[in-house]
């Protein structure tokens, strides 16, 4: 028998978890006939509601069930990696709680990896969420696509099957990647399922904005050196204006066509300068920070009990 890991990151989802844990079931007894078992791994990630005793429901009525609580809330991208760890499974996925991406796209990714795709995703073709949200996420892959990976799929996606060799790379990953995109980046040749995505009926969604702008920033600063660069360009382009603008000033005083302008003009161009270089400032220590974060060798989450 095949098995497969599913590791589903949980954060306020006490209404979501008993209907998942049936469709789970559901996908577990139409993969025995494939050859197939499901290893299911849930982690806790710091919920403040009853998340931990629904899991331990879960737990009671299937003991095969590993559950994981974290000491506080790390992310769901930590709270993933943490589960990864514990994957022995032929192949591996990472699954919502909030049922917005069906569980039944499970079996239809088993039997693309049954027939030899290594990296399965499941790419959204409509989503039913608020629309503040759509616009986010739309200029969010648009960024994405510009900067980090022009093929990335334009509706983005979280649900992805993956073989046991792409394990590792997730597992030792740096504490602040992006992991869907980390998936895309490895090279693996996506086999690509298009759906349309649910809308939440279970609870609200925690992914508050500060949540988004991090996970942008990660997306962004983690995988491509384009700021950077972006800065230099913005660098010279100015530095050529100046000079310009001056040599045009020293140029029209001197044959007397114009006074030289005064305070007005000089405080709108320190102003400016002193903009780009704050900017520029901030951009070059979200590296930094990167870097410090990553070598301090504190741990990616804390695990309070398991089951």
């Amino acid at each position: 028998m095949k098995t497969l890991s599913v590791i589903i990151p949980v954060y306020f989802n006490e209404g979501s978890l008993p209907p998942l844990f049936a469709e789970l079931c559901s996908v577990e007894e139409a993969l025995r006939p494939r050859g197939m078992e499901l290893e299911l791994i849930f982690v806790d990630d710091g919920s403040l509601d009853r998340s931990w005793e629904a899991l331990c429901e879960i737990k009671r009525q299937r003991p095969g069930t590993r559950i994981i609580r974290l000491t506080r809330n790390f992310g769901s991208v930590r709270a993933s990696k943490a589960g990864c760890r514990y994957a022995a499974g032929d192949c591996f996925c990472i699954l919502s709680a909030d049922l917005q991406d069906p569980p039944s796209l499970l079996l239809e990714m088993a039997d693309r990896w049954l027939a030899g795709s290594k990296y399965v995703i499941c790419v959204r073709r409509s989503r039913e969420d608020p629309l503040c949200s759509r616009i986010c996420s739309h200029l969010f892959y648009r960024v994405i696509r510009a900067l980090v990976i022009r093929d990335y799929p334009q509706g983005g996606y979280d649900l992805a099957l993956m073989d046991r060799e792409m394990l590792p790379y997730f597992v030792e990953s740096s504490k602040n990647l992006f992991t869907p995109i980390l998936g895309f980046w490895l090279g693996y040749k996506p086999d690509v399922i298009r759906y349309d995505r649910l809308r939440r009926n279970h609870g609200t969604s925690r992914w508050t904005f500060m949540k988004k702008l991090n996970a942008f920033l990660d997306s962004v600063l983690g995988y491509s050196v384009a700021p950077l660069r972006l800065i230099s360009l913005v660098g010279i382009v100015v530095s050529l204006c100046s000079f310009g603008y001056g040599g045009w000033i020293i140029a029209n005083a001197l044959l007397g066509r114009m006074d030289v302008p005064g305070f007005a003009t000089i405080v709108v161009l320190l102003s400016f300068l002193m903009g780009v270089v704050i900017t520029s400032l901030s951009v070059i220590g979200e590296y930094l920070w990167r870097i410090y974060d990553e070598v301090n060798k504190r741990p990616d989450v804390v695990i309070d009990e398991m089951h």
